[in-house]
This record gives structure tokens, sequence and C-alpha cells, in this order.
């Protein structure tokens, strides 16, 4: 078994090294594509289809249009940007996507450009930040660059006018059309006017593209900006509305969260439908209820994501993100003040008990189409003492060549894995092949106990074992006890025994030692607080681990792993995590005393 484990272990890191070095084999492309849902997958092969009539000139004479020369509204965007990136691109530093590029060559598509980068930069998002370092130099070269786009790119290509990134652009020059447009000659007006109107046409024609979540919303976004600004926008805009409205009603789960499962998505689509909302009220439209019904009940479950601190959970590619951004838009949102503490169609759950927050993946991964950021980490939570994270998944660096692939597996996050493979199967394209698919999850209260029964079937076909996890927290934020179990069932074989590990990640702020027994893993906090992790039933350790859940920064951790073999019958391993008391208790047996590390 063990040879086995190892050769596994081999060619996944074999595979995951080719996908490193963006390598992809035909078969892994189709096999991503047929995983699509239908209609979906049509609309993408449709499109690219289209690719030779885009480049074509005809298709370039059929977008120029009537000229504009006026705008009916121009909205504004509200959010704030970074002052230091601004004034490092006034000197030629172009930091986007976890990429820099110093005074980029060629200006569009400059040597050594990662793909991320290139959409990010042609998105026109870093406007914010220009706009942000203030002065006029700043408003000449956000101009002098919206000018040369429009020289340069004004024939459809592949990357520069893909549907999301394109949506982003106009919703960004709409968005910042003071800061670019309000003092520029004539001609430059014109020309960014018509160039807006080429875009939104070229949406109109396009959309949805085979696009789906988060991107989808995008590209609807720069074409409703489009609709409501320009003077010929009104087909725009009822297309653009008529392409929300279905979306929300696939995107948006009955109890408010977004279909992708990700934290970090689910906030960036808040934001959109927020800039919606704003930008139709203030150019004088209707706000379906649909949009409003959205932004009124996103707002509990993002407020469910946050810790204490401000930040969002690391579940499905999410960081930290910036706790004032955050707050911007729960106060933009005008929601509900409190948190959802139950998701059951998004699958997450918040457990509160005195300064003690859990917040747990209790659900299935996303469906296909939408799983493009999904993790292997079903059944995993993040556990804070106050504002202070105790344990925690890996995080990501999304744009980072290594680590945006490697905390993606199972045990990258705090929940078990069994012979060291990943709940659902991961592939290069961001999906997954395969998936838990019966996930469980129910919820109790008692007299001031909260608890979670809950399982997933995602190792069941290949090892025939469900993984079952119980959590409880404590009455008045003592502690938790948990129990995972690997239970076989009809299918399983009961003579295989297999390699276990349940992983707890820890923060990278706290400080971890083992007692002498090795039974126990003494916690300390940075602002004092002291915890005790127990386990009987398993072999506990301290290894190292990574906490990538600050964007740009990877730091060192610990992670307190249990291991073992699985029995022939059901295995089960409880622990509990439980809070030492201020005192200072008196050392006894020679034991590590926790206040003594």
């Amino acid at each position: 078994m063990e040879g086995r484990s190892q050769t596994h272990s081999t060619d996944t890191n074999k595979t995951v090294g080719r996908w490193l070095r963006g390598k992809t084999s035909l078969p892994e492309r189709l096999a991503s594509f047929f995983r699509l849902p239908l209609h979906t997958a049509l609309e993408r092969l449709s499109f690219k289809l289209k690719y030779p009539l885009y480049s074509s000139p005809l298709y370039r004479w059929l977008l120029q249009g009537k000229s504009v020369p006026n705008l009916n509204y121009t909205p504004t965007d509200p959010w704030l940007g970074d002052p230091a990136k601004g004034r490092d691109i006034l000197n030629g530093k172009i930091e986007l996507a976890g990429q820099t590029i110093t005074n980029p060559a060629p200006l569009w598509a400059p040597l050594g450009a990662q793909s991320d980068w290139l959409k990010e930069y042609h998105s026109f998002s870093w406007l914010r930040s220009l706009r942000s370092s203030a002065g006029d130099h700043a408003r000449r070269t956000a101009r002098e660059m919206v000018k040369r786009w429009i020289e340069d790119n004004s024939r459809w290509r592949a990357m520069s006018w893909e549907p999301a990134t394109t949506g982003c652009r106009l919703s960004n020059w709409l968005g910042h059309y003071e800061f670019i447009g309000s003092s520029a000659d004539i001609d430059t007006r014109q020309s960014l006017h018509d160039s807006l109107a080429q875009q939104a046409r070229y949406l109109s024609h396009c959309l949805p593209a085979g696009l789906a979540g988060v991107n989808l919303i995008r590209a609807i976004k720069g074409l409703l900006y489009a609709g409501v600004c320009l003077p010929e926008g009104k087909e725009w805009l009822n297309h653009a509305l008529n392409l929300l409205s279905k979306e929300l009603s696939q995107q948006i789960l009955p109890d408010g969260g977004h279909i992708q499962r990700s934290p970090h998505i689910h906030l960036e689509v808040l934001r959109h439908l927020i800039d919606i909302r704003a930008t139709l009220h203030a150019g004088g439209e209707a706000v379906p209820g649909s949009i409003i019904s959205a932004i009124e009940s996103m707002s509990p479950v993002l407020r469910l994501f946050l810790h204490a601190d401000g930040g969002l959970c690391l579940f499905n590619d999410s960081n930290e993100d910036h706790g004032w951004q955050i707050d911007m838009v729960l106060q933009r949102a005008e929601g509900r003040k409190q948190p959802l503490m139950s998701a059951p169609q998004s699958g997450f759950q918040r457990v509160q008990s005195g300064r003690i927050l859990l917040i747990v993946d209790a659900g299935a991964p996303p469906p296909p189409g939408y799983d493009l950021t999904a993790h292997a980490g079903t059944l995993s939570f993040e556990m804070s003492i106050g504002r202070e994270r105790l344990i925690s998944n890996c995080g990501v660096q999304r744009h980072h060549p290594q680590w945006q692939w490697v905390p993606r597996a199972t045990a990258a996050h705090s929940t078990a894995t069994l012979a060291e493979t990943n709940s659902a199967h991961l592939t290069p394209f961001g999906g997954l092949a395969k998936r838990p698919q019966n996930v469980t999850c129910r919820r109790d209260e008692d007299g001031g106990e909260i608890s979670l029964d809950m399982s997933h079937d995602g190792y069941t076909e290949r090892f025939g074992i469900t993984h079952q996890r119980h959590l409880t927290a404590l009455a008045k934020g003592a502690g938790i006890e948990g129990c995972d179990q690997f239970a076989l069932n009809a299918i399983g074989n009961h003579n295989s025994r297999q390699e276990f590990a349940i992983r707890f990640h820890l923060h990278s702020d706290v400080q971890a030692s083992t007692n002498k027994d090795g039974e126990a893993v003494l916690l300390r906090l940075q602002k004092g607080g002291g915890w005790q992790f127990t386990c009987t039933d398993a072999h506990v350790a301290l290894e190292p681990s990574v906490y990538l859940g600050k964007a740009g920064e990877i730091r060192r951790c610990q992670q307190i792993v249990l291991s073992g073999i699985t029995l022939s019958k059901d295995t089960v391993i409880n622990w509990s995590l439980l809070r030492v008391t201020a005192k200072k208790p008196p050392a006894k047996n020679n034991q590590t005393n926790l206040w003594d590390l």
C-alpha cells in the first residue's frame, strides 16, 4: 500500500508540474469542455467559431455605427484605489495580477506578460489607482493610455476583446469618465465615445459567449453601463437586464450565496450589483426587483464569511482581502447587519460560542461550469478567537505559478485525506473532473452547545469509505470537540486499509509545541490566549505548513496532523481543542507547560 501511495504521489507531482509549465494535453482540454453544461458548451463553441468573422474588415465596419457626440450620463466609480500603485504606474512600473512589468513593450502585449496580467491590463482596472494618486500628471497619463488603446486595438483580437475583459473596460472607462474625458479635447472625447459604442455593439452581439459565473456578470455590467450612458443604448440596456435577470436566478442561491461558493467571488459579484443598482438609479432607469433582492440576500452571507478581524475566510480561491474594502461594500449594500448563521444551499455554516467562531464548508462543490475556482476542501473549517485566527485553510496566491495550484488540494485544508488523495479530482483548467456528490450537514443547538454532523462521499468510489465529521462548539467559548470517522459502506473493501491524515493548519501568528507524551499540542495566540489540542486515537505531530491568506505574502506556519491507518471496521478519531485557563497552573511530572513556551 505504501508503494502504491508513493507512486500515486509521484504521478500527481509530475502532472501538477506539467500544469505549472502551462502544458495540458488534448484529452485534458477536451474533457474540460465536455464537462460543461450543454448550453454553455454550445455557446462557447459558437463564439469561438465566429473568430474569423470578428477579425474580418467587414465586422469592423459593422461595429462603426453612428458617431456619438455626447453621453447621456456618466457614473462615478466609488471604490478606492492604491495610491502607491498609481505612482508606480506613472513611473512605468505596472504591477497587476501578481506580476510586475516595467515600461511594457510592445505596449499592449509586452514580452513575458502572463495572461492574467494582460487581462487586467486591458480591463483598465488600474485606472482606480491612477486616480487615487491624484495630480494632473495622472490624469494625462490615463487619458493617453486610453487614447493609445483605441488607436492600437480598434481591430478585434481574441485576448484584448475577450467579452469579460471588454465588459470590465467599458465599466472602468465610463466609471472614470470624469477623470479621463471631462477635460479632454473634442477629438479625444469623440474617439472615446465612438470606441465605447463599438465595444458595446460587440458585447450585444456576442453575449453570453459561453461565459459563466462572475465572468458573465463582468461582461453584462459593461453592456449595462453602455446602455445607460450612451444615447443609442436602450436596446443594449434591455439586453443586459434580460441577461442579468436570468443569471441572478441561476447564480444567486435561495439562501443568498453565490453559486461558485467562493467568498472572494461572492464579494466581487455583490460589488458589481451595487454598482449596477447605483448606475441605474442615477441614470433615471428603474432598478429591477431581482437586483434589489440579490443585494439584500447576499449581504448576510458575506457577513457569514467574515472573521472578527474583518477579513474573509479562505475557501475556494479566497484571500482575506482588505477589511476596509469589505466594510465599504457592506455599507453601500445597506443590507441586514447580522450575519447569516446557516446557508444550507450554499453549503456553509457559521458557529459562534463566546469568543469562538467556526466557519465550515459543509456543502458539495459547485456544479460544472461554475467550478473554475473550486478547491477540494469539503468539510474543512476555520476557527478564530476574537480577532485572532487560530485554525485556517492555507489560502491561495491566485497568480503565483506554484501557489495557485498546490493550495487547491485537500491536504491544504483543515480536513481529512485518505491515501494522500484529493476528495475531488482537480483539473488544470480550474474545474473538477469528479467531486463529492452527497454532502450532508445537520445543525443542532442545545444547552449553549452548537453541533454539526456532516459527511461526504468523495472517497467512496475509490476506497469505499465515507468521511463523517462531527464538530461541537462548547458553551461559553470553552473550546470545540470533534470526531472524524472513516465509515466503510456497502461497496467498500472491508479488507482495505488506507493511510489517513487529518490536518489542522494553524495561522502564521500561532505558536505551537507538543507536550512530552506527544498526545497534545499547546497553542498560544499573540494576545496571550492559550489552547490545548488533544487526541489519543491517532498519532499527533506538528509539521510545517504555509499561510497564503494575504495577497502577495507567503508565510511559514505549522499544522497539526493526526495520522494512522484505517481499520477493517469503521475508524473513529476523537479530538478536542480546549481553552487553557489564564491562571498559571503548576507543572507536573516535568511535562511542558504552555506558559513556559
